[in-house]
C-alpha cells in the first residue's frame, strides 16, 4: 500500500490536535484529584477514544468503496477543509485556556469566565466547528462514504452545545447577551 503524503498530513494533523489537548488538559489541571466520572462519561471517554483510533487507522488504510474514482477535486476541498477545522479547533482550544471542559464532562467550574475574545467574539463554539470541519475534510480527502457519519455527530454536537449553553448562562454573567450577539457554530448565520 502506498502511503501519501496528504494522508501522513492527515494523521500528523490528528496527534497535533491531539497532543495539544493532552497539553492544555494537563496545564489545567489542580492539585485535587477529580472525582471519577460516572459510568455515561466513561463510556463517551471510550465511544471517543476508540473512534479517534479508527480514524487514525482509516488514514493509513486503502480506500474501501471510495466516493469517486477521480478523487483529486473532492481531496482538495477535504484538505482545504480538514486544514481549517484543525486550524480553528486549536486556535480556540488555546484561547479558551483552562475554561475548557471535556465534552462527556462538559461541567462549568467556579473559576471558568465568560470567554469572547478571538475566535469567541464571533462563535460560541469554535471548537466543535473546527472538530466537524476537520472530520467532514478528513473524510472527504480521503474519498470515503464515511464522510455522511459527519451527519449525526454534527446532531448531537448541537444538542451537546445547546445543553452546555444552558449551563453556561445560569452560572456565568453575561452569557446571555454573549449568546445574543454571536452565531453557535459559524459566524454571522443565526444559532
Amino acid at each position: 500500500m502506498e502511503v501519501t503524503y496528504f494522508r501522513l498530513y492527515l494523521l500528523g494533523g490528528l496527534i497535533l490536535h491531539k497532543a495539544v489537548w493532552e497539553i492544555l488538559k494537563r496545564r489545567g489541571t489542580g492539585t485535587a484529584p477529580a472525582p471519577a466520572p460516572p459510568p455515561k462519561a466513561r463510556a463517551l471517554s471510550f465511544v471517543k477514544i476508540a473512534i479517534l483510533t479508527g480514524i487514525a487507522a482509516q488514514t493509513l488504510a486503502p480506500a474501501i468503496a471510495p466516493i469517486s474514482s477521480q478523487p483529486d477535486n473532492l481531496r482538495r476541498a477535504g484538505l482545504a477543509l480538514y486544514t481549517l477545522g484543525l486550524t480553528t479547533a486549536i486556535i480556540a482550544r488555546l484561547q479558551l485556556g483552562r475554561n475548557w471542559s471535556d465534552i462527556e464532562k462538559s461541567r462549568v467550574k467556579g473559576d471558568h469566565v465568560l470567554v469572547a475574545h478571538g475566535i469567541y467574539r464571533w462563535v460560541r463554539h469554535p471548537i466543535y466547528t473546527g472538530d466537524l470541519l476537520l472530520l467532514a475534510g478528513l473524510e472527504l480527502a480521503l474519498n470515503s462514504w464515511a464522510v455522511l457519519g459527519v451527519l449525526p455527530l454534527a446532531l448531537y454536537v448541537r444538542q451537546k452545545a445547546a445543553g452546555e449553553e444552558r449551563d453556561l448562562a445560569k452560572t456565568l454573567a453575561g452569557y446571555d447577551d454573549y449568546c445574543r450577539r454571536t452565531a453557535r457554530f459559524l459566524p454571522f448565520l443565526p444559532s
